[in-house]
């Protein structure tokens, strides 16, 4: 499995609904958990700065991990944006292949 980074940015619209953010939240881990059951989740924050959530999972594959990000834009992000990331400790591995 792949490890991903899943950013993602409420439209104004939803981030005015703060009273409903639990409830959101939960139905849209309840469809990723439905359409993508390979998908496992690690972390997740609320962020401050340019993202509101950052989100750590592992997928099976870069087409995985695009649904995760269209599954949150279908609930109304305003940007979902998926980043592969590697461990530094292999990073380190493929820089002695250089």
């Amino acid at each position: 499995m792949q490890t991903y980074i899943l950013l993602t940015k409420l439209s104004p619209e939803l981030s005015r609904q703060m009273k409903d953010r639990a409830k959101i939240g939960r139905s849209w881990l309840d469809q990723v958990k439905e359409k993508c059951p390979e998908v496992k989740f690690i972390a997740h924050y609320a962020i401050l700065g340019q993202y509101d959530f950052l989100d750590i999972y592992e997928a099976p594959d870069d087409e995985m991990a695009t649904k995760v990000s269209m599954i949150s834009q279908a609930n109304g992000a305003f940007q979902a944006e998926s980043l592969s990331a590697i461990p530094y400790k292999r990073f380190l591995e493929l820089i002695e292949d250089i």
